[in-house]
């Protein structure tokens, strides 16, 4: 046995049910649980921390599920890095999975763990040792600093243990994934405080914090142009919500029916977001690590990704790759045409970056034609009209995957970039991840709870 097929074995890791349908309300329970943990966590602060360099990036922890100078200051990050790194090593065929087989698909799953924990690790020390989050820095060239050091890591790691945890109990036990719920939790709680809190804004204090609140106060105030810059945040917040939402109701249906009942069918729904929120989430992610490994290697003397002031970027390819608030400077009068290139810029980044991590995802998580096709055959299912095989099947259905994975991570990106620079109340991207996530978990509840109130549903479904 290999010391990797070992750590493989031995990693940690949250039991699944024994049953294999839980019911609603247990699932409920543990998501509920899980989410109410998540926010006291992240209230929890880092013991030693003095100087928190990192509290500035707040539109990139909304994304990362982090709340910086907490023990979940890591958040997702780690997670979904080491997701990225297996897809781009398996797509360029220098790993290979084969997630058909429960044995292939534990040792995938394994070796994601053991990669999750390194970053972990990793980014633990990289956010400590390059000053995002450090001791007190008067404490520098003593004893106790480096011991001060080393028990940041020590609890940076322990909330990104706790944060794979938690995100293998509500894959396992509740509705979704954890990294989904922790991303829209996050969001959720950031458009509301945006969008209606009435307490005073930290950088100007004679205005409200929340958008709606602030655009009574500026109207009675006599101030319309930072009403009209409220108002603006507010209507493009809802645009891209109904537009996000339209786009999730979009479905290919196909037409299938059981080989051996005549008489019965059923139709097999594609969604227009064929990848859902997974590629949205590697793509955020990646810029996110761009923007923190940027400024943290600054710090340390080599701005390779460009310059910061601030927090700001100012300079380099960091600074193509940060939205510009197109609609606000236009509000303002102050827009210029590089503003205009940057914006073209930075929505083209993210439509690329959708449709190579959607084609990527498609490949390896069993989304692809030739996948669907098997899972049909297995089920006893057929298209009217078409030979009872494989290879057909997965000639049709590629006719409808291929062109909506490629199309859906066109909408998205585009979507959120256009989020991005019309000044709405949170990050463009984290704005399309909630709706779809809360979509899907939506779906996903809905179908719970009808197979739970209809025994015939679930036996129909495919439940127990």
């Amino acid at each position: 046995m290999s010391v990797l097929d070992f750590l493989v074995q031995h990693v940690p890791e949250v039991a699944g049910p024994s049953q294999k349908r839980l019911a609603f309300k247990e699932k409920l329970k543990w998501t509920t649980v899980i989410l109410v943990l998540f926010f006291t966590l992240s209230l929890v602060p880092l013991f030693g921390l003095g100087a928190n360099a990192l509290q500035r990036f707040e539109f990139i922890s909304v994304i990362l599920g982090a709340s910086f100078g907490s023990i979940l200051s890591l958040g997702i990050g780690p997670l979904v890095t080491a997701s990225i790194v297996l897809q781009l090593l398996n797509g360029a065929g220098i790993l290979k999975f084969d997630t058909t087989t429960p044995e292939g698909k534990k040792k995938f799953q394994g070796i994601q763990q053991l990669t999750s924990i390194a970053f972990i690790i990793f980014e633990a020390a990289i956010y400590v040792y390059m000053g995002g989050l450090a001791p007190a820095p008067d404490l520098i060239g003593t004893t106790l600093y480096t011991q001060l050091q080393l028990l940041l890591i020590v609890q940076l790691f322990l909330g990104g243990f706790l944060v794979m945890l938690m995100d293998q109990i509500v894959s396992k036990w509740g509705f979704g994934s954890g990294i989904s719920l922790f991303i829209a939790a996050g969001v959720s709680q950031s458009i509301f405080i945006r969008g209606l809190s009435p307490l005073p804004s930290p950088t100007t204090p004679g205005i409200a914090t929340g958008a709606i609140p602030a655009l009574v106060q500026s109207l009675i105030a006599g101030d319309p142009q930072t009403a009209a810059l409220m108002l603006a945040g507010v209507v493009a917040t809802i645009v891209i919500f109904v537009i996000a939402v339209y786009l999730q109701a979009m479905k290919v249906e196909i037409p299938l029916s059981f080989g051996r009942v005549r008489g019965y069918g059923i139709r097999w729904p594609l969604n227009f977001v064929y990848t859902s929120n997974m590629p949205v989430i590697l793509v955020s992610a990646l810029l996110a690590n761009m923007q923190l490994w940027g400024n943290l290697l600054q710090n340390w003397g080599y701005p390779i990704f460009g310059t910061f002031v601030n927090g700001q970027a100012t300079s380099g390819l960091v600074l193509w790759l940060t939205p510009v608030n197109i609609v606000g400077n236009l509000i303002k009068g102050s827009l210029r045409l590089i503003d205009v290139g940057h914006a073209f810029v930075y929505i083209t980044f993210l439509i690329i970056g959708a449709v190579v991590f959607s084609w990527f995802w498609v490949q390896t998580s069993g989304m692809d034609a030739r996948s669907q096709a098997k899972q049909m055959l297995a089920s006893g299912l057929q298209i009217p009209g078409f030979r009872r095989d494989e290879r057909v099947l997965e000639k049709i259905l590629d006719r409808y995957i291929g062109p909506l994975t490629v199309m859906g991570a066109i909408s998205v990106g585009f979507l959120a970039g256009m989020a991005d620079i019309s000044g709405a109340l949170t990050h463009g991207t984290s704005l399309l991840l909630t709706v779809m996530i809360v979509y899907r978990m939506y779906e996903d509840i809905a179908r719970q709870h009808m197979m739970d109130m209809n025994p015939m549903m679930r036996k129909f479904m495919g439940g127990e």
